[in-house]
């Protein structure tokens, strides 16, 4: 139900939610009202918890093909709006109401994790394919060429709703720091790869992701289900495609 038209309160904080996500994260303006958004502002207002609402809020979110990490930065505008640090609750609520609105959706592709928003590690080895080709054909080295920089943000004992959302404050990073001219890939539960060519800013740009995962985290409420410090680290390309294809397994377990 929505916001009755005397409630001055809520609707001043729902618009200024609407304003910070549609300027911060929220990519189409015209589905980002739900009804269980004003839930979600009632509960905060009145001191309740936000995660039955929120849950409902991100069944909305799935059902509506929205992805998990949009859905989680939406929720960490509200709390920026009021000035609160992200209630757990209500991080935890929309995770799970989206994977379960995921859950009554058709099968989608394999390509892309919908956790992260990335593409598969089986992606990444196809691209791998066709780096060493290229180079081949170029009558270079890969392993001179390219490299892999490698983010492992692992703990153990994690409950699944924590680890759909550190998989997509991770995923949203990582493309917001290489875009979409870098092949990336989540290749397992914590740990992440992108394909990079190799430069002397390599080392520079893989601080400065450790920095953004860990101030994301803090921003969507996550760092305690991220071991710290992040590691990043540049890993040398073996010296053919299959070799590189073992190096994935390798860094998946």
């Amino acid at each position: 139900m929505s916001l009755p038209p005397g409630d001055t309160v809520a609707v001043a904080t729902r618009e200024r939610w609407r304003t910070t996500s549609l300027t911060e994260v929220w990519l189409r303006p015209g589905d980002w009202y739900h009804p269980a958004v004003d839930a979600v502002v009632e509960a905060i207002i009145e001191g309740r918890s936000p995660e039955a609402p929120a849950h409902r809020l991100g069944n909305a979110r799935s059902a509506a093909g929205i992805s998990l990490d949009e859905t989680l930065e939406d929720v960490a505008c509200l709390f920026r709006t009021v000035g609160s640090p992200v209630d757990v609750d209500a991080v935890r609520g929309s995770a799970l109401g989206w994977a379960l609105g995921r859950e009554r959706r058709p099968a989608l592709s394999g390509v892309r994790d919908p956790a992260t928003g990335l593409p598969t590690a089986d992606y990444l080895g196809e691209r791998l394919r066709e780096t060493y080709g290229r180079a081949e054909r170029d009558g270079v080295e890969a392993t001179e060429s390219h490299c892999l920089v490698v983010v492992d943000v692992a703990v153990e004992a994690l409950d699944p709703w924590q680890r759909m959302a550190r998989a997509a404050s991770v995923g949203r990073t990582l493309d917001q720091v290489f875009g979409g001219g870098h092949p990336m890939a989540s290749l397992s539960d914590g740990v992440f790869a992108v394909l990079c060519e190799r430069s002397a800013d390599i080392p520079r740009l893989s601080q400065g992701v450790r920095r953004i995962i860990e101030r994301n985290a803090q921003i969507l409420g996550v760092s305690e289900t991220m071991r710290r410090p992040v590691r990043v680290w540049m890993e040398r390309l073996p010296r053919d495609h299959e070799a590189a294809l073992d190096l994935l397994e390798h860094l998946r377990r």
